[in-house]
């Protein structure tokens, strides 16, 4: 199997297998990817998600083997591939109502690093690293990139990062505020499971919300986003675990939290 995916204690973790070959995407590994990645979404027993990579890298984008063109051949239509895989895997990552962990093991290149870019909580280890490599093909940021990037860093470092393809370390990616945490090598898993099970036993719903709010800042006026406020908070104000988490207050208990 290409990946590796398991539930438990309300935590769906999808490791990437494909460690001989920096876990790049084939056709096969992404329909892997995404029957693991509905499930997640859709499995009420799941309340969160990690995602990392198996042997010494995260990701290094697409298996350029899948891409070679022998002489005569047709040219691939990239496009196409976009399409068909990429695009339905940002989707599934950035509209599912559960929040995402990405724990970053090694390089994550390419689409490998957009990939991780697009999830909500982004921990990598000390010795990780992120590459726009597509400039050196000729190519653009996909899987989202060149909308997370200007958003993430600014304009003028995602375009230095698009064009120059440096390597950036996890360090320097902590500073520029592309991810949330740096740790040890030794402590990437454990620390990224503590995160996603403690997030798995909160008020999800609210975290869904709050992503949609956030992904509709960017393109709204502060007037519109003030509204979609105003419809999300109603929203969270009819949940469950809004209920429940007021109860517990008053009741000075801990709340217990079922994500709806």
């Amino acid at each position: 199997r290409n990946i590796e995916f398991a539930i438990n204690r309300g935590v769906a973790v999808l490791k990437l297998n494909r460690p001989e070959a920096l876990n790049s995407f084939t056709a096969e590994m992404h329909g892997e990817v995404r029957a693991a990645l509905t499930l997640a979404a859709t499995d009420k027993a799941v309340r969160a998600v990690l995602l990392t990579g198996n042997g010494r890298g995260f990701c290094a984008g697409q298996d350029l083997n899948d891409r070679a063109v022998a002489p005569g051949e047709a040219i691939p239509d990239l496009g196409d591939s976009v399409e068909k895989y990429y695009n339905p895997l940002i989707r599934l990552l950035t509209t599912m109502e559960k929040p995402v962990i990405c724990a970053v093991n090694g390089v994550a290149a390419g689409a490998g690093a957009n990939i991780a870019l697009a999830c909500d909580i982004v921990i990598a280890a000390r010795s990780a690293s992120f590459i726009e490599s597509f400039a050196k093909l000729g190519l653009i940021p996909d899987s989202g990139g060149t909308w997370h990037l200007p958003r993430l860093v600014g304009m003028a470092r995602a375009k230095g990062l698009a064009m120059l393809g440096p390597r950036v370390s996890a360090e320097q990616a902590l500073a520029w505020g592309m991810i949330w945490q740096v740790v040890d090598d030794a402590q990437l898993m454990g620390t990224a499971l503590e995160i996603a099970e403690q997030m798995a036993t909160q008020p999800t719903r609210g975290f869904a919300l709050t992503r949609q709010a956030f992904a509709a800042s960017a393109a709204n006026s502060l007037d519109t986003q003030l509204e979609l406020e105003k419809e999300l908070m109603r929203a969270a104000g009819k949940t469950h675990d809004y209920r429940e988490g007021v109860a517990a207050f008053l009741a000075k208990r801990a709340p217990v939290y079922t994500g709806e």
